[in-house]
């Protein structure tokens, strides 16, 4: 099958949607399949370098929606090259791109809407969601409409996606999702962190591993862990990410005013040896996130034995809370502070069977494989040809 994923931006800054675009691809190109890209950046953007996929970079474009006039031209001339295009993520042209190019050819198109449809955003930011209602009726609801598919990562993502538009309708399928493991000798890997940051040996970590954004619920866990772990001192609070918006600073003058600057680490984004080594000497992942459609982070976690403990508005909680592979509380303070709680309310036994649980967790639920091979068979369900 030859797959073109289609996405707004490559940089892998952007998070979860472009690191499970690379991810489902190594293992689909493993089994035969040939999978290119198409993105809307620009061609000398410095990060497409070191992207692993052929890329074709269609931009630069119009403002952060991106409009141009060169994708729709591009993807009518290509599409009858692919076998299926998997649009990953909305609200940007290149979803509606695809629609304008594919809703009448013969080659089909899917959609990952990555959680972009969740009711938080309506109720976070009413303004933009006005917006997004008038641009709903003749934009993104004929790109989901005309879909041969519409992906959901999770159940509780394409429940919570049928709640902030009208009208809706598309053809819902829930897709198995997942990330690699790590592939590393754990040691070495613990040792190249710890060789950067020889000051956290020692530490118990209490890490933090996305983008520092309002969504994720940074400035509850500062708080939270001001109150919780901060009264230990061997505690630490380990904070990787990149700071797309501008909140490290107000993070950095929170911690300030809680007298606990020297016991956070900001050591921003974090990839490949050494995101495996913050982990690997972590003794809890910590995500009270406000909206998280499926968070790879969350599986990269319990992939290296590390707890979850996440907000119950994290789309896979119950899947970490049935497997007993971490702790679940509310989107709040007094939710964040819950956790980590219970955490130092475990005993050394209970600790240690809830790391054993959180790696079979993975392997059972998140482990790319599987999410890879479910994704062909989706391909195949909806009629695209192998």
């Amino acid at each position: 099958m030859k797959i073109l994923h289609v996405i707004h931006s490559v940089n892998p800054a952007g998070g979860g949607p472009i690191e499970g675009v690379k991810q489902l691809a190594s293992v689909n190109q493993v089994h035969g399949h040939q999978v290119e890209v198409a993105s809307l950046d620009a061609p000398n953007s410095s990060y497409l370098k070191a992207f692993p996929l052929q890329i074709y970079p269609l931009g630069p474009g119009w403002l952060k929606y991106g409009y141009n006039n060169r994708t729709v031209r591009w993807l009518r001339e290509n599409a009858q090259n692919y076998d299926v295009v998997v649009v990953n993520g909305i609200w940007q042209y290149h979803s509606f791109a695809v629609w304008r190019a594919l809703h009448s050819a013969k080659t089909p198109y899917v959609v990952y809407t990555h959680g972009m449809l969740d009711p938080w955003f309506k109720e976070t930011y009413p303004l933009k969601h006005l917006k997004k209602m008038l641009y709903w009726p003749w934009g993104e609801y004929r790109v989901l409409r005309d879909a041969r598919a519409v992906l959901f990562t999770c159940e509780e993502e394409r429940v919570l996606a049928r709640q902030p538009f009208r009208p809706y309708r598309c053809k819902e399928i829930v897709v198995k999702y997942g990330t690699a493991g790590p592939k590393g000798d754990p040691q070495a890997e613990l040792e190249e962190f710890y060789e950067c940051y020889p000051q956290l040996r020692g530490k118990r970590l209490a890490i933090f591993l996305g983008r520092l954004h309002e969504k994720k619920g940074c400035d509850l866990l500062v708080q939270a862990f001001a109150k919780v772990l901060a009264p230990a001192p061997d505690w630490h609070l380990l904070m990787c990410g990149p700071d797309q918006v501008g909140w490290q600073a107000k993070l950095c003058a929170m911690a300030g005013q809680l007298n606990i600057s020297n016991r956070i680490s900001w050591i921003g984004m974090v990839s490949g040896h050494m995101k495996w080594g913050a982990l690997r000497a972590s003794e809890v992942f910590v995500l009270p996130s406000h909206q998280e459609n499926f968070g790879i982070v969350v599986a990269e976690a319990l992939a290296c034995g590390v707890p979850a403990l996440i907000s119950n508005k994290v789309n896979i909680w119950r899947e970490v809370q049935g497997d007993g592979a971490g702790i679940i509380g509310a989107d709040n303070l007094d939710g964040t502070c819950a956790v980590m709680n219970t955490w130092l309310e475990m005993s050394s036994q209970q600790k240690s069977d809830m790391q054993q649980r959180a790696q079979e967790c993975f392997q059972r639920r998140f482990e790319i494989h599987a999410a890879a091979e479910g994704l062909i068979h989706t391909l195949a369900r909806c009629g695209v040809k192998e």
